[in-house]
């Protein structure tokens, strides 16, 4: 059975416009019948903690003999692990703050990208080689290629060479720019653009929810 690990980590639940378009995608994943499973973490409303002992970035036969790292924190490393390798399609809703990722998602990336594991090291193994991760991604300004601000993303790229680079995942990215342009007076005449660009990408959220597997 196909099975979504859906993750959102916007700190707005009603207007958020990551939140909306990965709902898009769920929404169509789910409509294709009771097979196309989905699991689920809101990483605000339950956020995962910082991982506290250095030796947790580690596989556990790559730590030294007096590494130890704390009972829970090892627990909840391995399910967040399992979860992510009994998905076939990954989403993430990655919103910009500050130029870089919520504080949230970070500490999901940091529990679940471990060499020896997850990321090969020692080892080749990369046993999420080859599925895909669909990253939703919303900015309150314009970070197009060829924009001045273009290189100033910071969430679009680290999460490339995490999940692509690392982890051997195909990555799609879905982006939604100009969000401030409905609050913020001095981006008013950016309204209609970012209105555009929210209906293209939930239109491509959908589309891709209709067809990856």
């Amino acid at each position: 059975m196909p099975h979504l690990l859906h993750l959102d980590s916007s700190i707005d639940p009603v207007r958020s416009r990551s939140r909306r378009i990965t709902a898009a995608f769920r929404a169509a994943w789910e409509s294709r019948g009771e097979d196309f499973t989905v699991a689920y973490r809101d990483l605000h409303a339950d956020p995962v903690p910082h991982l506290t002992d250095a030796a947790s970035h580690w596989a556990p036969r790559l730590r030294r003999p007096e590494d130890a790292p704390p009972a829970a924190e090892s627990a909840l490393q391995e399910t967040l692990i399992a979860e992510l390798v009994a998905a076939d399609v990954l989403l993430i809703g990655a919103p910009m703050y500050n130029w870089s990722l919520p504080s949230t998602l970070k500490a999901w990336v940091d529990h679940v990208h471990v060499p020896g594991i997850t990321a090969p090291f020692d080892t080749p193994d990369q046993p999420l080689a080859g599925r895909t991760a669909v990253v939703v991604t919303s900015r309150g300004g314009a970070y197009d290629a060829g924009t001045p601000a273009a290189e100033q993303d910071h969430v679009v790229p680290p999460l490339k060479i995490v999940l692509g680079q690392a982890l051997g995942m195909r990555v799609a990215v879905i982006a939604t720019s100009r969000t401030l342009a409905g609050t913020v007076p001095a981006l008013a005449d950016q309204t209609e653009q970012a209105d555009r660009e929210l209906a293209a990408a939930v239109a491509e959220a959908r589309d891709l929810g209709l067809s990856l597997s």
